[in-house]
């Protein structure tokens, strides 16, 4: 052959990686209990390499050079401020300019026969879809993180795990399966959506192969119980369920499956960030492979630890797509650090609070979307789903909550009319309440097919 090949498991020196990212169970009786100092000098160290390698790619190079940072600035922790921000809408600009991959990936698919690659897509809940290029040490460190997480929300190394996330091209899926099977030794059964496997299929294999967890979304799973009682079954009881690794209504939930359901946070381009422990006060970062900041979403300047801002994020470990500063817009706030309870130094986040984009101005008052929805969902007649849209309405903007119930129609209009009343009381401003029936958003939300629900639209 006159083209060079180098397989995924001869590009990756083992040993060296679960050194630099140790894997679970070992993660938790070392790394995650080292001290403040030795957490951030390791850092620095691996901050200021990943400096370097990132102004090697276009896309930094060009932002870094005009706003007069060079990597070699970085002397300290603090000086990662130096380095300007971006946003998705950068990413987004850097693509339409050099389609289909952008400039700012680090990695190239023409290397991919001596570097193998796989390339992701975000899930476009904010708009068009992110490429992302994941080199073999990305997708192993990453599956590391995972994995981490799934160990912290009670999936043991042996376990039958079903994982009923859409295989896509969202790596959502495969990264569940890689941290599962790779560094946990489970043994997956890749069902997919309710779509590739039957709701009612979904529920006789869990039972059949005493699956301890079921990888969907939260209301997905929801779902999967209601399918159970109606085979005459007892979600509690029947299923052998010890983790639930599903973002949606914790009390719900737990209430559900008798099995605690913790907090987790992380996104497209750099996989698992942090964890809830038991101790529930905040979500531990994974600091050997991710440096936080949280920056006021206007200014992007950095804000005070305790003051909420967007998410503002520098991933340390992976070796192609760089992202520097990234601010994902997500809100959230950086807690101080100190010992938790449960032994860790590491710092900890707050619970994603919302989109920074996606807020809007009616009448002089900033709104979140997300927000709304906390709020419109405080009836218990009301289910856990809901869409807000922005419109335009003769010469005014207004804002439209969604939402859904099991209740009579008979009683809808009195559920609208508390709904409004809890909303203007909140906001100091009318917004208002469409209520339909069960499962009437799903076309809105995507919540049965996405990785990430769609809570908002623009339409003025």
């Amino acid at each position: 052959m006159s083209t060079k090949l180098r397989r995924p498991f001869e590009v990756i020196d083992y040993p060296e990686l679960m050194r630099t990212h140790v894997p679970p169970p070992e993660y938790f009786e070392t790394d995650y209990l080292i001290s403040p100092e030795a957490i951030e000098a390791r850092q620095l160290e691996r901050l200021k390499q990943r400096a370097a390698r990132a102004y090697q790619v276009p896309f930094f190079r060009k932002r870094w050079d005009a706003a007069g940072f060079h990597p070699d600035q970085i002397r300290s922790l603090a000086d990662l401020s130096r380095a300007p921000s971006y946003t998705v809408d950068d990413i987004r600009k850097s693509i339409e300019q050099h389609p289909p991959l952008g400039d700012y990936q680090g990695a190239s698919l023409e290397n991919a026969a001596v570097d193998p690659l796989r390339v992701f897509m975000s899930g476009a809940t904010t708009g068009a879809a992110r490429p992302t290029l994941y080199t073999q040490w990305d997708r192993e460190a990453g599956a590391i993180l995972t994995a981490r997480a799934l160990y912290a929300q009670g999936i043991r190394p042996g376990d039958v795990v079903l994982n009923a996330w859409a295989y896509s091209t969202h790596n959502g899926a495969f990264s569940m399966d890689e941290a599962l099977h790779r560094w946990l030794s489970c043994v997956v059964l890749t069902t997919g959506t309710g779509n590739v496997t039957s709701s009612r299929r979904q529920v006789e294999l869990a039972r059949q192969y005493k699956a301890t967890a079921i990888l969907t979304t939260g209301d997905y799973l929801l779902h999967l119980a209601d399918v159970a009682r109606e085979m005459g079954l007892d979600p509690k009881k029947d299923f052998h369920l010890k983790a639930l690794p599903n973002i949606g209504d914790r009390e719900k939930l737990e209430a559900t499956f008798g099995v605690p359901n913790y907090q987790s946070y992380g996104f497209h381009e750099v996989q698992w960030v942090a964890i809830e422990c038991p101790a529930r006060k905040g979500l531990h970062v994974f600091e050997d492979a991710f440096i936080v900041q949280v920056v006021d979403p206007e200014t992007h300047e950095p804000v005070a630890e305790g003051q909420q801002g967007s998410i503002c994020l520098t991933e340390i470990y992976k070796t192609g797509s760089p992202q520097f500063r990234y601010n994902i817009q997500d809100l959230s706030t950086l807690l101080p650090r100190e010992k938790c309870d449960c032994g860790s130094w590491l710092r900890r986040i707050a619970p994603f609070a919302g989109r920074a984009d996606n807020m809007v101005k009616l009448r002089g008052v900033n709104i979140w979307p997300e927000a709304i929805g906390e709020v419109a969902l405080q009836d218990p007649r009301l289910e856990n789903e809901y869409f807000v849209r922005a419109v335009r309405e003769g010469a005014r903007d207004e804002m439209i909550a969604h939402v859904t119930t099991r209740a009579e129609a008979a009683h809808w209009d009195e559920i609208q009319r508390d709904a409004e009343a809890r909303l203007k009381e909140r906001f100091g401003v009318r917004l208002k309440v469409e209520v339909s029936g069960i499962d009437s958003l799903d076309a809105w939300t995507e919540v049965k097919t996405s990785p990430k629900p769609k809570r908002f639209r623009d339409e003025r």
